[in-house]
């Protein structure tokens, strides 16, 4: 017997689209969107016997019924850039845990980077980690593969094998190809596959001169009693604390952080150079500086007015939510604990300003979830999945005047459109994967209770509004709260 499933009593929003109605799902897809006040249920169970009867289903059919009252039903939504840490690194994360985070943030499809270990290299490789996140039975998972074999930075010969059906971006993610040559030659052969280079920018000469700085900053903050995650030992005594030493941290990751700042800057038109020429699609990692968003605004604007690159060339980018919410000088603690590091004012203000804009296209957690013992460390990332969307609500609808729609398309439309998936808009046909939100509830966020293993957030208390309600995936329902 066919499965259909009436959602009733809902706002429905997208991109284009933002109306009291109900929606039909049977089997996997969105069979119908209905426009208007559908309280009762009554009401709406009649206009879906109606559409099933049409199509000659209404006596093979089980219609379930599910009542949205007070919730807003959109497209799940997609992240095109987590680290699952698997295999290898599973005291981090696990196929388990890191989806079902992603399951508790609302998104139906993820994109995973290879930096795990081993490393991800091979067509078969990642088509064993889906198999494997299929099985589990939440959200979607797109494995990636490196750009060269191991991360060496030589041999490009595994992207030979690949097909985009089900390897659709391939990455070089938490490093960047070194050899200009190479990462020409892997550009190449995915833009005769069709597939998408996603780049993580950084000159890795800069980022070693970077090191030492960090670490220094890092050893003061030991030293005092304060670890770089921002909480104090019991040594710490904030009055016997002298300022120099408080100086000597901000003077260490300044310094650390312009250098990242020209890794990024310098890399970055590097690679569109390239990609240029390779007539590849590019989608530019966790943007963060005024030169970067400069460079890709810049690309668009000639793409679009007719300037030549070699056929089938396009840029895309994406930005991170904790990027648009925190500025490194108002975070001294945090800012040395993700690459790239959380940006000047100004910087925060023009991400914003792209996004509105459409010089960026998505929205992307950068999910790297670490033990606290690790993060203690220093090292860089934050667990994203769970606050994705309350930090982008909070951030851009309510601070910022963004419309719903808009960031329905940024979290949602855009990244199902980069990936030539059928899914991120409220339409029929559409594949049937929807997150039920409440946009007006405040919550405080508290990493004890998330799903996934790594509880480093920089947005620890803070209250934040906006609240994933549940999630269905092909039309069944994997998540409540």
């Amino acid at each position: 017997m066919t499965k259909a499933t009436l959602i009733f009593n809902a706002r429905l929003l997208d991109e284009s689209m933002d109306t009291p109605g109900a929606l039909l799902i049977v089997d996997q897809d969105i069979r119908a969107v209905f426009q208007g006040y559908f309280t009762s249920q009554e009401t709406a169970s009649v206009l879906a016997h109606s559409v099933l009867a049409e199509d000659g289903r209404e006596q093979d059919c089980k219609l379930e019924l599910y009542d949205a009252r007070g919730l807003t039903v959109t497209p799940a939504f997609i992240d095109m850039h987590v680290h699952m840490r698997y295999p290898g690194q599973t005291q981090k994360e696990d196929l388990q845990s890191g989806l079902h985070a992603a399951a508790a943030g609302g998104f139906g499809t993820v994109v995973a980077m290879p930096n795990t270990n081993p490393v991800v290299s091979s067509m078969d490789q990642a088509l064993q980690i889906e198999s494997e996140a299929a099985a589990i039975g939440l959200t979607n998972l797109f494995q990636t593969v490196s750009i060269t074999k191991d991360f060496e930075g030589k041999d490009t010969s595994q992207l030979d094998e690949l097909d985009r059906h089900y390897i659709p971006v391939i990455s070089e993610d938490g490093r960047d190809v070194i050899s200009s040559a190479v990462m020409l030659e892997g550009m190449k052969k995915a833009a005769e596959r069709g597939i998408i280079v996603s780049c993580h920018c950084e000159d890795l000469s800069l980022g070693e001169k970077a090191k030492p700085y960090r670490k220094n900053a890092l050893e003061i903050m030991k030293a005092i009693g304060l670890s770089a995650w921002g909480t104090c030992d019991d040594s710490y005594n904030p009055d016997d604390v002298e300022q120099a030493a408080i100086e000597q941290i901000e003077m260490n990751l300044s310094k650390a952080n312009d250098l990242l700042r020209l890794a990024e800057d310098t890399a970055t038109a590097r690679n569109i150079m390239l990609a240029k020429q390779a007539g590849c699609h590019i989608h530019i990692a966790h943007a963060s500086t005024k030169d970067v968003l400069e460079q890709i605004y810049n690309t668009k604007y000639d793409k679009d007015n007719g300037e030549e690159y070699a056929p089938g060339f396009n840029i895309t980018a994406e930005v991170t939510p904790h990027h648009i919410a925190l500025a490194g000088t108002e975070e001294p603690l945090i800012r040395a604990l993700v690459n790239p590091p959380l940006r000047s004012e100004e910087d925060r203000q023009l991400l914003i300003e792209c996004l509105r804009d459409g010089t960026i296209d998505v929205i992307s957690t950068d999910h790297a979830p670490h033990t606290m013992e690790d993060k203690a460390a220093g090292s860089p990332g934050f667990t994203g999945l769970e606050t994705s969307y309350a930090v982008c609500n909070t951030v851009l609808v309510k601070e910022n005047n963004f419309t719903p729609q808009k960031l329905s398309q940024l979290m949602s439309a855009n990244p199902a459109r980069i990936l030539g998936l059928t899914k991120g808009l409220l339409k029929s046909g559409y594949n049937a994967d929807l997150t039920l939100v409440d946009p007006e509830e405040d919550w405080i966020v508290d990493s004890r209770v998330f799903c996934s293993k790594g509880k480093a957030t920089p947005f620890e208390g803070k209250e934040l509004t906006g609240k994933v309600k549940a999630l269905f995936i092909a039309g069944r329902k994997v998540f409540e709260r």
